[in-house]
This record gives C-alpha cells, structure tokens and sequence, in this order.
C-alpha cells in the first residue's frame, strides 16, 4: 500500500524537510524522489510515492526511511541503478512497496560497494537477477531505526538511539521531536536562538536539559 496522501499515521515530509532530517542536499532528494521513486520505481509499480503540497513535493515516513537507507547505499560506493535493481526484487520477494524499510530486509541486507545481496536460508544471493553469491561482504547496519508489529520501520532517530531527537510518524506527522512528547526540537531551537538559556527552556517545556541540547544539536547540524 503507497502513502501517497496525507493519512494520521504515515507522516508528511517535503523535499526540504528531508533534506534537513538526513542532511542530504535538496536537489539530491528532488532528484530521487521524481526520477527515481516516482520516475522509475513509481512506473514499476504503477503508482507515485509522492503528493503535492505547498509548491512542493511530500513524501510519507516510509519512503523517509528508503531515502536514509538509500544514503547509505550511497555513501559505501553502490550505484543507485544497483539499489533500485534491489528494490524491486526484494519488492517481489516481500509483497512490499517499501522493502527497505522492512525489518527482515535491513537486518539482512549486505553489499560489497558493488552489488546490494540478501542473506536468506543460508544462502547469500545478490539481488540483480543473476542470483551470483559473493561472501565477501559487509554489512549494513541500520542502528538508528525501531520496527513495529507489521515489520516496517516505526521510528528514526536522526541523532542515534543515544539522543532524545526522534522522527515518529504518529508524533506531529513524523516532524522532529524530543521522544515521549509532542514537543518539536525546532520550537526548542527557535528559543535558544533567540538567546534563551538551556536550563530555561528545559524549564519551560518540562524536558531535560540534554533533551533541549540535542535538539538544538540536531537543528545546528541540519542548518
């Protein structure tokens, strides 16, 4: 099922918010989601993954988490023709438009910074269509994200699990918040940019103090 619309529970996400949330430059996320998810992906399967929404494009939490995955490809050196070849098998093999934000896929998934391969009944099969093993591979590990009962992705903390900043699409429709609150980080940063001291604004909104620093670490980070 795409979230192509905007549904209490999937989040909302544009071009410039993803762009902030993952530190990826803008026209690089314009690009992945028009050429890629809605180009490519989107004729694949026959349906958009994006919707309009303010002169611009949103996307749901899902495909948030496909774009952090797919940076991670990136940033070990595989081509992105390779990633989407990927994506479509595991697809198919899982009966997911989002596979890469699906807890079997991502505890599974490895790569030689060539190939994307699977690890499956003991078996390590690369996801290309030729079905070639490769052993010598390493592993992608996806720490920063919580999985919940439909085995998809529930949660993404930009930060690491070690911080309090966490993305969750039934929290403000997915925006950057301290966990366990409805309180945005960027309300938080607008405060201490107007030159607010920390130990007042944990005050304020009933926080920690190490809560109030990592948004504002999150936010100083994605300026």
């Amino acid at each position: 099922m795409f979230e192509n619309k905007l549904t209490i529970g999937n989040g909302i996400f544009t071009i410039k918010e993803i762009s902030q949330i993952l530190q990826i430059p803008y026209h690089k996320v314009r690009t992945w989601i028009t050429k890629y998810w809605d180009g490519e992906l989107g004729n694949f399967y026959q349906q958009n993954y994006s919707w309009n929404i303010e002169n611009s494009r949103a996307v749901g939490f899902h495909t948030l988490i496909e774009f952090y995955v797919m940076m991670q490809f990136a940033e070990s050196g595989v081509k992105t023709k390779e990633v989407l070849k990927a994506h479509k098998e595991l697809a198919s093999m899982y009966n997911t438009n989002f596979p890469f934000a699906t807890e079997e896929v991502l505890k599974n998934i490895r790569t030689d910074r060539y190939k994307v391969y699977l690890q499956k009944d003991n078996n390590t099969i690369s996801l290309d269509g030729t079905k070639q093993l490769n052993l010598d591979l390493i592993s992608m590990f996806f720490q920063n994200l919580d999985f919940g009962k439909d085995n998809l992705a529930s949660r993404f903390w930009p930060l690491g699990k070690n911080h309090t900043v966490v993305c969750d699409p039934h929290h403000k429709f997915g925006q950057p918040t301290i966990v366990g609150t409805n309180i945005q980080s960027e309300a938080i940063f607008r405060m201490y940019k107007a030159n607010e001291p920390i130990s007042f604004i944990a005050a304020i909104y009933d926080v920690s103090e190490k809560a109030v620093k990592d948004a504002i670490r999150f936010h100083k980070r994605a300026a």
